[in-house]
């Protein structure tokens, strides 16, 4: 249970988070900093973080098939969140439902899960350790 709580927790967290400002009618309010950016670049930042949250929860599984499959399930779960995201934000208050704003979603949680993988395989590289041949070479 506290492994499924260390790499799930901060999924479950990140969606509340990501609820949260789906539910504010102007959520510029709440991260002032947002009114900078484009609108497809926050949902394609928001949803990198969630990717990569994402394939890491999976990566740490205890199921091999997950493991296995850790970067298409990642952008899958995070892309139907994703659309829950969109059809929330249909009920709000001066927000709007927007297929593009999936679209930027589906592209940050690719992004963040395939980045993820590849910061994961060129660190675990790193750390192998070199073999020395035990013989001299003199």
């Amino acid at each position: 249970m506290v492994t499924f709580l260390r790499y799930w927790g901060p999924v479950c967290g990140y969606a509340g988070i990501i609820f949260y400002l789906s539910a504010q009618s102007h959520p510029e309010e709440h991260v002032p900093f947002v009114t900078h950016f484009s609108d497809k670049v926050l949902h394609a930042v928001e949803y990198a973080v969630f990717g990569a949250l994402c394939y890491r929860a999976l990566c740490r599984s205890g199921h091999d098939v997950w493991r296995q499959q850790a970067i298409p399930a990642a952008i899958l779960l995070a892309s139907l969140y994703g659309v829950s995201d969109e059809i929330h934000q249909a009920f709000v208050p001066f927000r709007d439902s927007n297929w593009l704003d999936w679209l930027a979603d589906m592209v940050g949680a690719t992004l963040g899960a395939v980045g993820l993988s590849r910061i994961t395989q060129a660190t675990v590289a790193r750390a192998k350790p070199v073999r020395f041949s035990p013989h001299k070479t003199s």
